[in-house]
C-alpha cells in the first residue's frame, strides 16, 4: 500500500475468473496459480445471484438471535443471515478498510456477532468501504448475500485505513457506466447489462476483486468482481453467481444492450480506466 491516507496505487492481479481490484500498492501482485485458476473458473463468478432477506428472530431474546445467526465469512460465496440491509445511493467520504487479520462483523456496535471478514476475497486483499460511523465502530459493506448486506467493524490498529477518489456509477436504464475521480469526469461509456430475466442488480456495492486472465478470450482478461449478486440467479456456471465488470471482445454491438446474466459488459478503454480504481471504491448501479 504506496499511502494510508491518499488513494493507493492500483496494481494489476494475475488470477483467473469466469466472468466477474488492485492490492492497494505499487507492485504488480503475482496471483497465477493454476490450482486457483480452475477453482475461480469453474466455481466463482457467473454474472448474477442472490437469495432471499433472512427471516427476522421471532423473539427479543438475544441468546436466540445468537443461537439462529450462523457466523461465516462474508465473501462472495456465502450469506450473512441477520446483516443490516444498505439502502442507500449516495456515495462516502472514499474511506476504505482492510482487516490485518480476520475480524468479526456485528448486527450494531457492541450486538451481535454475524460474520467474520476475511483478508482476502478471491485470493485479492478484502478492502471494504466505510458507510457510516459510530463511535468506536465503523459500518462497512459486505461481499456476502443478500446485496446490499453491511455489518459493524471495531475500529481498531487491526484495520487499515486507506481514501479512494475513485466512483463507479451505472445506470442500468441508461445502461450506462460512468467513472469519476475526486467528482471529476474521467470518462462515460455504453455498457451492456442484465437482460429482463437476469437483470443487473440495483444496489450501492464496490470493487471486491481484480482478475487476470490472459487465456480469456470472450470477456477479456481483465475481470472486475463486484460484491453483489444477481437477485434470479442462485447460481451460474457452477458458482455464486457474483457480478463483474468485464469486457465483451467477441461482438462490440451488445454495447447498449440488455443481455448479459447480470454482469456489465464494458468497452476495451473504459475497462482500461477501470483498471486504476483500487479494491473498495463504490460502485453505484442505479
Amino acid at each position: 500500500m504506496k499511502s494510508r491516507v491518499t488513494a493507493p496505487s492500483p496494481n494489476a492481479t494475475a488470477f483467473v475468473v469466469r466472468c466477474m481490484s488492485h492490492a492497494w500498492s505499487g507492485a504488480r501482485r503475482q496471483l497465477a496459480l493454476a490450482a486457483a485458476c480452475a477453482m475461480v473458473l469453474g466455481a466463482v463468478v457467473g454474472c448474477g445471484s442472490g437469495e432471499a432477506t433472512p427471516k427476522p428472530s421471532t423473539t427479543s431474546s438475544k441468546a436466540a438471535v445468537e443461537k439462529r445467526v450462523k457466523v461465516v465469512d462474508a465473501s462472495t460465496f456465502t450469506t450473512v443471515e441477520g446483516a443490516p440491509r444498505d439502502a442507500s445511493t449516495k456515495k462516502t467520504d472514499g474511506t476504505v478498510v482492510h482487516p490485518k487479520s480476520k475480524q468479526p462483523v456485528y448486527d450494531e456496535p457492541g450486538g451481535t456477532a454475524i460474520a467474520r471478514l476475511p483478508v482476502k476475497e478471491l485470493g485479492n486483499p478484502t478492502w471494504v468501504p466505510v458507510i457510516d460511523r459510530k463511535s468506536g465502530w465503523l459500518k462497512v459493506l459486505l461481499p456476502a448475500r443478500p446485496n446490499g448486506a453491511a455489518g459493524w467493524l471495531r475500529s481498531s490498529a487491526q484495520l487499515d485505513k486507506a481514501k479512494t477518489p475513485y466512483v463507479v456509477k451505472v445506470d442500468v436504464d441508461k445502461r450506462r457506466l460512468v467513472l469519476r475521480k475526486d467528482d471529476a469526469l474521467v470518462g462515460s461509456w455504453q455498457v451492456a447489462v442484465g437482460a429482463t430475466k437476469t437483470p443487473t442488480p440495483r444496489t450501492r456495492t464496490y470493487l471486491m476483486a481484480s482478475i487476470i486472465d490472459a487465456k480469456q478470450a470472450k470477456y477479456t482478461p481483465l475481470v472486475l468482481p463486484l460484491g453483489a449478486h444477481s437477485d434470479t440467479l442462485d447460481t451460474f456456471g457452477g458458482g455464486p453467481g457474483t457480478v463483474a465488470l468485464h469486457g465483451w471482445s467477441t461482438d462490440s454491438s451488445v454495447f447498449g444492450q440488455a443481455v448479459s446474466n447480470g454482469c456489465i459488459r464494458v468497452p476495451a478503454d473504459g475497462l482500461d480506466e477501470l483498471r486504476q480504481v483500487p479494491l473498495g471504491s463504490l460502485v453505484l448501479i442505479q
